[in-house]
């Protein structure tokens, strides 16, 4: 601006005066802006409802919907100066309806010539049908009229198998009453029955699985024993429902505690079998230059450091008795798969499920040998498949503990075969041939034949 002046010769004004005031008031002259209140949210009103009723403007909402500013998308709307397509208010019928009746819609002049396109959601079930002849030479029966019989299948063919309407709308003043299961009885044998006869079966209930034809069954008995037992389970009162919950509960504290006590049983037999083996390692003993690690050293230093312990804790000891080996009887039990206990719905497979109590090396040990012997070890969980199945992996495991016991009696015997050695030198221990069996014979011999073994008559107790 000060060039502009001095080019056109125009006096510049005069700069004002600096003074005291006009350092220290100066600012005072400046443009005040005002900036707008901002409305606070009410207390207990969410922050999306207030952002309903004020814009970042502070206007109120408008009345009816707008759209003032951009969106996340664009619009899609292609204005052009092409025709836009022509639409008819056309009638039409449906071919589904066997009544004629004329409906109108808009639709476009293109589409004219199609077929209304929801006709073909119009399902029908096919509904067998019978002569004079095939009905007197099959289907008659005892308990069914061939009139009640054409009643039920007109009712079935009228209402689309919906056999709670079947039964409303069964005429009872003609004939007897009737139950649901006894309708679906009486239609489902009927489609059996003309499936078999028929070439050509029309009927829903008919499946083909690998070449083979299989005829629905339906069992009314096991469907009346089904609703009885879901009305009981309806009926139950508050009381009978808590004292099921306080029962269940219960048993599981129960088998908790048995769970504990079977585990405490299996340490304290592991201890005793170690304790009477006398396996004890050799980098836990004492080692002496002049004493070599033979199993008398091992039984004298197991001694000397059991009367140390018994010293020390104030305990009389006592020499424990020489162990005479006698013939043994054990109970072996297998696999114990509990009962399914659980209330409402629940699936066969859960049969299958091998208990807690099962560790996972003898899982993973079943498992193998029901690899060698190729069988699934996941079959399809029938009746009689979870009944064999469960039968097989138990005797499995019965064969694997014994197994595991006829090592743990072969080294034992084996241990003490070397002790005698070593405190009769020179002499060596006859075992006869009916007790002693070498190890090579069990390895050698599957499974299956030690399952074999096992259920002979006196096949454990004599090998033993």
């Amino acid at each position: 601006m000060t060039d502009i002046l001095d080019i056109l010769d125009i006096e510049q004004p005069g700069a004002a005066e600096i003074s005291r005031d006009s350092i220290i008031h100066g600012d005072k002259n400046k443009k005040k802006y005002v900036t707008a209140k901002a409305v606070k949210r009410p207390e207990g009103m969410h922050r999306e409802v207030f952002a309903l009723l004020y814009n970042d403007n502070k206007d109120l909402p408008p009345l009816l919907p707008t759209d003032t500013g951009k969106a996340y998308k664009q619009t899609k709307a292609k204005l052009g100066m092409r025709k836009v397509r022509k639409w008819v208010w056309a009638p039409f019928t449906n071919p589904a309806r066997k009544d004629n009746a004329v409906f109108h819609h808009w639709k476009r002049s293109a589409d004219e010539a199609k077929e209304y396109p929801f006709a073909q959601f119009n399902k029908q079930v096919a509904i067998p049908s019978y002569s004079e002849s095939e009905y007197n030479q099959y289907l008659k029966s005892e308990d069914w009229s061939q009139a009640e019989t054409d009643h039920l299948m007109d009712l079935c063919q009228r209402f689309d198998l919906r056999f709670i309407v079947i039964h409303d709308r069964w005429d009872r003043a003609a004939f007897r009453d009737r139950s649901i299961e006894d309708l679906k009885e009486r239609y489902y044998g009927i489609c059996a029955t003309l499936s078999k006869v028929k070439t050509n079966p029309w009927s829903n209930t008919v499946t083909s699985v690998n070449g083979e034809k299989r005829v629905y069954h339906y069992d009314a008995e096991h469907e009346r024993k089904r609703k009885e037992q879901l009305r009981r389970l309806f009926d139950r009162t508050q009381e009978q429902i808590d004292e099921e919950q306080m029962l269940l509960a219960e048993l599981k504290k129960i088998e908790a505690r048995k769970r504990e006590r079977e585990r405490k049983t299996q340490d304290l037999q592991k201890l005793i079998s170690r304790a009477d083996s006398g396996n004890v390692p050799v980098a836990h003993l004492p080692t002496n230059n002049t004493e070599s690690n033979t199993p008398s050293t091992t039984a004298a230093n197991m001694v000397r450091r059991h009367e140390r312990k018994l010293h020390k804790k104030k305990m009389t000891t006592q020499q424990r008795p020489m162990r005479t080996v006698d013939n043994v009887t054990v109970e072996w039990s297998g696999i114990k798969f509990p009962e399914a206990r659980g209330t409402g719905v629940w699936l066969r497979s859960q049969r299958m499920k091998l208990p807690p109590g099962v560790g996972q090396r003898k899982s993973k040990a079943i498992e193998q040998e029901l690899r060698l012997m190729n069988i699934d070890i996941a079959p399809t969980p029938t009746e009689m498949i979870c009944k064999h199945f469960n039968d097989l992996r138990s005797d499995l495991a019965l064969a694997l503990d014994l197994k595991n016991a006829l090592a743990s009696y072969e080294f034992e015997l084996q241990a003490l075969r070397h002790q005698y050695e070593a405190l009769n030198p020179g002499k060596t221990l006859t075992i006869p041939a009916s007790i002693c069996n070498t190890s090579t014979d069990s390895e050698s011999k599957p499974i299956g034949e030690i399952i074999d073994v096992v259920g002979s008559p006196g096949g454990l107790n004599s090998t033993i």
